[in-house]
């Protein structure tokens, strides 16, 4: 018990991150939205921002992971204790739950309205824009080991907190800009599968399937990009 002000940190940044991002998503996706087909570079920067708002107000307190991935990665290099690894991860996974509630209730009249499937399932959850699973892997692999690697840079080098929160901006929105057209970026195990619950188990009308098929894809690739990152930055530095 001695932690719970650490899980329920990273519980309540993970869900206000899953709102602000996932309220990004929803607004470019969805017809009714007045930001509807605002396009990539909106994404990108909307999940940058996200970021480094969450980073400004649960880092001092969690490290502000919201992301088992990170928390798998901070481990793996040797900069996370071992005992709190479950209990962020499970705090994660509960955040990106209620995350992806708020969101189905903020955009809910919006979701009844949608006629494409794959609008209201991108409002909750990643969707690759081709068939090949192993490709899908290797981006969200490669996109979650960029991001790791930028942030175990910045934890050993330790700049001015401004300059620190410019280059988390800088990894999440370069990412998607990169790889966000091949995978959706999920590079977070519980953003894209706890979103993906609540869009499979909430009423939306004419909703299509939620595709749990893939959701291998953006659990795996993250945690995999995140111990390469870990083993690779340990042997260097």
């Amino acid at each position: 018990m001695e932690n719970i002000n650490l899980y329920l940190g990273e519980l309540v940044g993970t869900a206000f991150f899953m709102v602000l991002g996932l309220g990004v998503c929803a607004n470019i996706s969805l017809k009714k939205s007045g930001m509807f087909g605002s396009g990539g570079i909106v994404a990108a920067c909307g999940w940058g921002l996200s970021m480094v708002s969450i980073a400004v107000i649960f880092g001092p307190l969690t490290g502000a992971h919201v992301n088992p991935a990170v928390t798998i990665g901070f481990w793996a290099v040797g900069r996370f204790p071992t005992e709190l690894v479950l209990g962020y991860i499970i705090a994660q996974f509960i955040g990106a739950f209620i995350g992806g509630l708020i969101i189905w209730q903020l955009f809910k009249d919006h979701l009844d309205e949608e006629s494409d499937q794959n609008s209201q399932l991108g409002s909750f959850a990643t969707i690759a824009s081709n068939s090949n699973p192993w490709r899908n892997l290797l981006s969200e692999i490669m996109a979650t080991f960029s991001l790791l690697f930028i942030l175990f840079a910045l934890g050993h080098q330790q700049p001015a907190n401004g300059v620190a929160m410019f280059f988390v901006f800088a990894g999440v929105a370069g990412g998607v800009m990169s790889f966000g057209g091949l995978t959706g970026y999920a590079i977070n195990p519980a953003r894209d599968f706890m979103p993906r619950l609540v869009h499979a188990i909430v009423p939306i009308k004419n909703k299509g399937s939620s595709h749990f098929d893939y959701a291998w894809v953006p659990v795996c690739g993250p945690i995999i990009g995140a111990v390469l990152a870990a083993l690779l930055y340990r042997g260097l530095f």
